[in-house]
């Protein structure tokens, strides 16, 4: 999701859709790119929080299960494959296929609660950090991905995304 330009017109329509949904969610596309800046300039990653949040002025992200330095590092390291080959999960003969597919089943049950601080701004949205297609295809949350990895830039360009008049 994060390589704007290799995305079909079908997936930049699908991306702005659920991106925009969560900004308006959070108080509206200014709100939404100020919490993914905030989430970039975050001296350690804030998924390894050990209180388990992180709070910007505007709002807060909370989730239910620590997410230990070792995880994090491995999820990027499988996150820099997926979009190589349409699936977190490496092929079976991989080395690296269990330790991946056990990173699958301990963030899985993993929650994100995402609330603007002001109520009127918007009720807040939920989501998990994979979409667990089949048995064999797992892919990141593209709101998961969207909040904690990507860059802004591409956020800002799958916001404002029209598609091409037909």
């Amino acid at each position: 999701m994060c390589d704007f330009n290799n995305l079909t017109d079908e997936q930049k329509l699908h991306y702005h859709k659920i991106l925009l949904d969560a900004a308006d969610n959070f108080g509206g596309k200014n709100f939404f790119l100020q919490l993914l800046e905030a989430v970039r300039e975050s001296s350690t990653h804030p998924l390894i929080s050990a209180n388990r949040e992180f709070n910007i002025g505007l709002g807060t992200v909370k989730w239910n299960k620590v997410i230990f330095r070792d995880k994090l590092q491995l999820l990027q390291k499988a996150r820099a494959q997926e979009s190589k080959q349409n699936n977190l999960l490496p092929s079976k003969e991989d080395k690296s296929y269990k330790k991946v597919l056990n990173l699958v089943r301990t963030l899985k049950p993993i929650v994100f609660t995402v609330r603007p601080e002001r109520k009127e701004d918007g009720a807040g949205f939920m989501f998990q950090p994979f979409d667990i297609i089949d048995e064999e295809t797992t892919r990141l949350n593209p709101l998961f991905d969207a909040i904690f990895f990507c860059s802004v830039g591409t956020i800002k360009k799958l916001l404002n995304y029209e598609p091409k008049a037909l």
